[in-house]
């Protein structure tokens, strides 16, 4: 089974932007999520797992929102990135090696993850180090 390109689009515009797709899908909820919440995990969450599962924990570690908008993320080409790069906090204290990341609907706890993939190179973290994802880094559909 396949979807189409332009349905793709469609689908990554109304996850991250919050556009509707004609005559199926919609964004007036009474509350629509305005933002969608990064995490960094120190292992894979799979496809069982939650925004919280693995997730790091160093000193000052906390999920980064990104506006659900065209300001906030790039769709063109079935593929998804952010307009610019998502900068967690610095670490205070605490290592650890960020191996993949998700992009879920809560800022805390567990959360539901919509996408979730490998970090590439993997980020070691370490006080004074501020972990960043970068723009470059992508979601595609096919």
């Amino acid at each position: 089974m396949s979807k189409s390109d332009t349905y793709e689009n469609d689908l990554l515009k109304l996850i991250f932007q919050a556009t509707a797709i004609a005559n199926i899908a919609d964004n007036a909820a009474s509350a629509p999520n305005t933002n969608l919440y990064f995490a960094m995990h120190t292992a894979d969450p799979g496809e069982a797992g939650n925004q919280s599962t693995s997730e790091c924990t160093y000193t000052s570690y906390a999920r980064v929102a990104v506006a659900r908008s065209a300001a906030g993320f790039t769709v063109t080409g079935n593929s998804v990135s952010t307009v610019n790069d998502v900068d967690f906090p610095t670490a205070t204290g605490g290592s650890e090696t960020a191996t993949h990341f998700s992009i879920g609907m809560a800022s805390s706890g567990a959360g539901k993850i919509l996408y979730s993939g490998s970090l590439s190179p993997a980020i070691v973290i370490a006080s004074g180090v501020p972990p960043i994802i970068s723009k470059t880094t992508t979601i595609t559909e096919d």
